[in-house]
């Protein structure tokens, strides 16, 4: 199959109809059902069936969809990938950001850039930490931030800061507390818990089971943001990163760090072969300052 087959395969599939493949490729339906054919020509099998009006994709067509999808989510990445070099610009920042550092980190970090560089622009968007290199692959950005980047002979990285994790509650809960919390105080409490949430939930299941803490888990989320807002709602508490605390915070919503402390390193990263500019080194230099007091 060549490129244009997988394409108008793809769509069918999708769209479940010629009239919808059409739509999505800006193209006529005889031009989609000529190409269809033809493409099951050179295959030898037929790729769909129409049972009482309906597109049905054969069993061969569902085997054949699996290896054609990673096709396309490739060739669409070379695509964002080339029109992202075109777009560059020098003075035009993409930053991709956890959401954790995008609630204060990074807007107090922008704030102070633009008031020295008035002409600078941001793209900013917020990724997972699964996402970091990907982002970076598809030169979706220039430089992505976040906690403990994963090892890739590809992936350069400068610790810009660290953090700590610690505990999000609301004031009634633990009100005589003052200073930094004993993770063994845990014990049975209503706790909010972290799934998929990269090291920093490695790390912090490593150190709850160190210290034999069984919490009461009755809630668990993917991001720090949503722990902190059932947090507000009084579903429980929740251990997050100190920055999300800190954006956090309110009348009804306090937090601790956590005895012993729990700490981890804030990186910036982007690709060797792709090092940062000038501006972009000047940015990751100001990262550095701002990250302690936000």
């Amino acid at each position: 199959m060549n490129l244009r087959e997988i394409e108008v395969f793809h769509a069918v599939y999708v769209c479940g109809s010629i009239t919808g493949a059409a739509r999505s490729l800006h193209v006529s339906q005889p031009s989609v059902s000529k190409t269809l054919r033809h493409t099951e020509d050179r295959l030898q099998f037929q790729l769909f069936k129409r049972v009482k009006g309906r597109l049905l994709a054969t069993d061969e067509a569902r085997l054949l969809f699996r290896e054609v999808d990673d096709v396309y989510q490739r060739v669409g990445s070379l695509k964002r990938a080339v029109k992202n070099m075109r777009t560059e610009g020098a003075g035009h920042l993409r930053v991709a950001v956890l959401p954790a550092l995008g609630l204060s980190v990074t807007p107090a970090a922008i704030a102070k850039f633009r008031s020295k560089h008035s002409g600078v622009t941001f793209d900013v968007q917020a990724l997972d930490h699964a996402d970091m290199l990907r982002c970076l692959y598809e030169n979706d950005t220039d430089i992505a931030i976040g906690f403990e980047p994963a090892s890739h002979p590809r992936l350069k990285s400068v610790e810009i800061g660290k953090g700590e994790l610690a505990l999000i509650h609301r004031r009634e809960v633990f009100k005589r507390k003052a200073g930094r919390i004993d993770l063994t105080e845990l014990n049975d409490v209503d706790y909010i818990g972290l799934t998929g949430s990269g090291p920093i939930g490695v790390l912090l299941g490593c150190e709850l089971e160190r210290a034999n803490v069984r919490v009461n888990e009755v809630v668990s989320v993917r991001a720090f943001f949503i722990a902190a807002a059932l947090v507000r709602k009084a579903v429980g508490v929740a251990i997050i990163d100190e920055f999300t605390a800190r954006a956090m915070m309110g009348p009804d919503l306090t937090f601790n760090l956590l005895s012993p402390p729990i700490a981890f390193g804030v990186h910036c990263a982007w690709l060797e072969d792709r090092p940062p500019s000038r501006l972009c080194q000047e940015f990751i230099d100001l990262l550095s300052t701002v990250l302690p007091h936000a």
